[in-house]
């Protein structure tokens, strides 16, 4: 480290020294090998003393990299481990995790870089030593003498790269804490599945059944646990996700979405546990109350059911007339632009796609009055001829769908339809 020439003062690390200054000690005995995308290079460090408490430290030590600032600390774009250093560029790989980009996945690929770079320095030097080799056989030169090309060092292994990945999380740790617990919302939902903890593997296998997510309007998530069994144990979940609100001095969020439990069930009420939220509307989620209904079919893979839930969407949801409008009077200007005089309601309607209705347009609820009549008279059509397919099977079993409809329908449209969504 080029001290004098950065001109900087690096004091003793070790507590009781009052900032001594440190002095140069000599070399380090030892290389470190530094781990890079396609092969290893060399680290070497000298040797720092306290006058004081007579204590050496390593130049490339944690402690002393950060006493420099850090237009000089970017001159380090190192980790140090036990064994082996890492450089900056292979934990920029791991920083962006996802599906096909694991760390054993990683490991595997930077095999291959270290292998393909090995075999080509070894042919390298190969083809330098026949050079040789043939000018001894002109004679030009004396027998010359060659060594073994330099073994092959292994890659280390994917818990390696969990650890160092974890070094260089923890300096920023205090950042990501901050930006996770910054995220807020108006409207919020609360949904558990079982798809996330059939993921845990090692000691975490079987030690949890459910995962409970907390997200917002925007698709983010404020707040992710793991509980034995199905609404158990969301009481510090919910506490901390009220603390949050109070402590940032934002308004507590309007509407709550639930998959259950929206009004009362067997363990505790969702708005018990958000008892400091009292102005919260909690009401069930339209994806949770389609699937209500959709446990009265016989089969999922039924030639009708994608289409009866289709159906089911137009019973609930309906257009934003004002977003309709507007749509419907820049479509028209569009055409007109592309040359078709005055298009009537029919080539305008024709001419809106699917997409632009989804980006453009927002959605809402019917209302409770109408909506009852819509879902039931869309149950009897499929009730009927007209809910069977082109063999005659019948899409829904019409015992278990008319006793949903008489013992759950009026509970479901009271949670779900008393907030108009968009």
């Amino acid at each position: 480290m080029p001290r004098k020439l950065w001109q900087v003062k690096l004091c003793c690390p070790h507590p009781g020294c009052e900032d001594k200054e440190l002095t140069s000690a000599g070399i380090y005995p030892r290389v470190r090998q530094v781990f890079d995308l396609d092969s290893y290079y060399n680290l070497a460090a000298e040797y720092l003393e306290c006058r004081k408490c007579k204590r050496k430290v390593i130049s490339w030590s944690r402690p002393i990299i950060e006493q420099l600032d850090v237009g000089h600390q970017l001159q380090f774009p190192i980790l140090i481990t036990y064994k082996y250093a890492c450089d900056i560029r292979v934990i920029r790989l791991l920083r962006q995790r996802g599906l096909g980009n694991s760390a054993t996945q990683l490991q595997k690929k930077l095999t291959e870089q270290h292998s393909e770079k090995y075999l080509n320095d070894t042919i390298h030097y190969l083809t330098d030593c026949k050079y040789f080799h043939d000018a001894y056989q002109s004679g030009l030169i004396t027998q010359p003498s060659f060594g073994s090309p330099p073994e092959f060092i292994q890659v280390p292994s994917y818990k390696w790269f969990l650890t160092v990945y974890a070094q260089d999380v923890l300096p920023r740790m205090t950042e990501i804490k901050s930006s996770i617990t910054a995220t807020f919302g108006n409207i919020l939902k609360m949904d558990s599945t079982k798809k996330v903890v059939k993921k845990l593997a090692g000691y975490s296998t079987g030690t949890a059944a459910w995962a409970t997510n907390v997200g917002n309007e925007y698709g983010q998530v404020l707040m992710s646990v793991l509980t034995a069994s199905e609404g158990c144990g969301l009481g510090p979940m919910a506490s901390g996700l009220m603390a949050r609100y109070d402590n940032a001095g934002v308004s507590p969020p309007q509407v709550l979405y639930v998959d259950r439990d929206c009004c009362g069930g067997s363990v505790a009420k969702v708005r018990d546990l958000f008892c400091k939220w009292t102005d919260l509307c909690v009401h069930l989620d339209i994806w949770h109350f389609m699937r209500r209904f959709a446990i009265g079919c016989t089969t999922e893979a039924h030639q009708l059911y994608g289409i009866f839930l289709g159906r089911l969407s137009r019973c609930l949801f309906e257009w934003d007339e004002g977003d309709l409008a507007t749509l419907k009077d820049a479509k028209r200007l569009e055409l007109i632009k592309t040359g078709m005089k005055e298009p009537s309601d029919i080539d305008i309607v024709n001419k809106i796609s699917r997409k632009e209705l989804a980006t453009h347009c927002r959605r809402k609820t019917r209302g409770i009055t109408e909506t009852t009549r819509l879902v039931h008279d869309l149950l009897e059509a499929f009730s009927g001829d007209q809910g069977r397919d082109t063999l005659g099977v019948a899409l829904l079993d019409v015992d278990r769908i008319w006793d949903i409809w008489e013992s759950h329908a009026a509970h479901y449209f009271l949670c779900f339809i008393q907030y108009n969504v968009i």
